[in-house]
């Protein structure tokens, strides 16, 4: 039996014999054979090499080939070859008119991967050192980072997102693992695109870097804001850009402006972020719609707690001024406020503020949204730093530890506090006589209370305060007056009293609740008798 193996060109296959049989020969035949196809295999083989080596590529490792893997053999090659025929640099190359100031060394240029696959176009990916940016960060990459940026919004439309908005279809600016020094925040030249990704490496703002800015800036340009200069085009949607992921990013500020800006973007993603030495705001989400920042790390300095500069923190990690944004597994390190809400159904989950203690005038979670908050914060970390909530309504905090004295503070604007719960929490204190949810009422009493449920919370060397409440108090005589002001959490303000009377005496006394004022429940009897008296209290009320 005889196999063959294919050598492949950019032509035709050459067969050749890769054994010979001889039982099927006379040896005249054979001599024949020996004398005329060795040299023809000979000749097939060199004419082989010369192929493959015209081609500018290396086989495949050699192995020994038999006819178990012998198909096996087959698919490597023909793979082989459809690189050879469809391979081609995926990078796009720089504008001709473009001079950088930095040409990476053959060693740092990427090297072309060759396709699975023949006739499979491979994705966009714009390397941000093809355009000359210096991934050692030595000089300024702005201009470079830019022309990438450029390039990937003028390549090929995959119909639309948002009306108005083009789909680029997964273009990519990818940064290679750089580490590069910008000096001006990266802007996109147009409105009304979206599905981008920026991805992969450094940035870090130059001593000059605009102290205003932020290093990715995802808002309408100056020239399009004035009007445009002819190159801009706008969006016809009420949003200026859809699904842009900003994803494996560190951002160092320089303490010059801000990490990250979006605005009046929808669907934007920042996933796996380190953002660190800004001075206003380490994130910046205004208007727009529905930007999830997760698993990321923000602070003002690099620190892992008790440092001993803390007191002198400022800037805020993340500054919500929309609507319906998530905030998930994100870690708040140093900044005076962790994260400034002033947008309204905002979402946060597994955050982790320690970014500067309470005790030092730090605030983890402010909530500045007086009438209507609609915010929910569960299964969080509240690390020496409270949550603040002004005129809460529509607020739900649940399954969240606060650890050394971190508490909740509701504080009165107009006296506003309307659909409350914060219920399953975890309270750990250091003795200080910390309430666990403080009424901060220094502008005006809160006089409007409605559906406000503080229960079921785990108090540790801290003050409970809590919306419902129960006691049992023991005596002999016609009156009992059970005091719940060290509990409740609003003063004066019993809303619903369940209570029991149980008498020891052999006589059947009537009883009567007499007051409910000044969080005091007063129950009478009409002769003396020893009883037990047991009183539930609730400030919660009804709607």
């Amino acid at each position: 039996m005889t196999t063959e193996l294919e050598c492949f060109s950019k032509s035709q296959p050459v067969l050749f014999p890769t054994s010979l049989n001889t039982s099927n020969f006379s040896p005249t035949t054979s001599s024949t054979m020996t004398t005329t196809s060795l040299p023809r295999s000979f000749l097939l083989w060199v004419a082989c090499f010369i192929l493959v080596g015209a081609s500018g590529q290396n086989l495949p490792p050699r192995t020994t080939i038999s006819s178990g893997n012998y198909h096996e053999a087959i698919q490597r090659l023909q793979s082989f070859q459809a690189s050879l025929t469809t391979r081609h640099d995926s990078i796009a190359s720089p504008p001709s008119s473009f001079s950088p100031s930095y040409a990476p060394s053959p060693s740092l240029s990427p090297s072309p991967s060759p396709l699975p696959f023949q006739g499979v176009n491979n994705p966009r990916v714009y390397r941000v050192t093809s355009y000359g940016a210096d991934p050692t960060g030595n000089s300024d990459s702005t201009e470079a980072i830019l022309a990438a940026i450029a390039d990937a919004i003028k390549g090929r439309s995959e119909g639309h997102l948002m009306h108005g908005i083009r789909n680029l279809g997964g273009a990519q600016i990818h940064l290679e693992g750089g580490n590069y020094m910008i000096n001006r925040p990266l802007q996109l030249p147009v409105t009304g695109v979206g599905n981008l990704m920026i991805h992969g490496g450094t940035l870090r703002a130059s001593n000059d870097f605009p102290t205003e800015g932020y290093l990715i800036d995802l808002s309408a340009s100056s020239d399009e804001n004035n009007g445009g200069n002819g190159k801009s085009t706008s969006s016809p949607s009420s949003y200026i850009y859809e699904f842009i992921t900003l994803k494996d990013l560190l951002l160092d500020s320089n303490f010059r402006g801000g990490g990250i800006s979006v605005i009046n973007s929808l669907r934007t993603s920042i996933d796996n972020c380190y953002i660190t030495h800004f001075t206003t705001n380490g994130i910046l989400v205004q208007s727009g719609h529905e930007t999830y920042i997760r698993n990321s790390f923000l602070g003002q300095h690099i620190t892992a707690g008790g440092d001993k500069n803390e007191r002198n923190f400022s800037g805020t990690g993340i500054s919500l001024k929309g609507n319906d944004n998530v905030v998930t597994d994100v870690v708040i390190f140093s900044a005076a406020v962790g994260i400034m809400v002033t947008g309204q159904a905002n979402t946060f989950s597994g955050v982790h503020c320690y970014n500067k203690a309470t005790g030092f005038g730090g605030t983890g979670i402010y909530l500045k949204l007086p009438g209507l908050t609609q915010t929910t914060i569960v299964h969080s970390y509240m690390d020496y730093t409270n949550i603040v909530a002004e005129d809460p309504v529509q607020l739900h905090i649940s399954g969240t530890f606060f650890l050394g004295d971190a508490n909740i503070v509701l504080k009165s604007m107009k006296g506003v506090a309307n659909g409350v719960s914060i219920v399953d929490n975890m309270f750990s204190g250091l003795d200080n006589g910390v309430e666990i949810v403080h009424l901060d009422q220094s502008n005006s009493p809160f006089n409007q209370i409605d559906q406000v449920i503080v229960e079921r919370n785990i108090v540790r060397r801290m003050k409970l305060k809590a919306t419902a409440a129960k006691k049992s108090i023991q005596g002999n005589g016609t009156s009992w007056n059970v005091d719940f002001n060290n509990i409740l959490l609003f003063p004066d303000h019993i809303k619903n009293v369940h209570y029991s009377l149980s008498s020891t005496g052999s006589t059947f006394p009537n009883h009567a609740l007499r007051n409910v004022s000044e969080n005091r429940v007063v129950i009478e009897t009409n002769e003396a008798v020893s009883a037990l008296v047991y009183v539930v209290v609730d400030q919660s009320g009804e709607s």
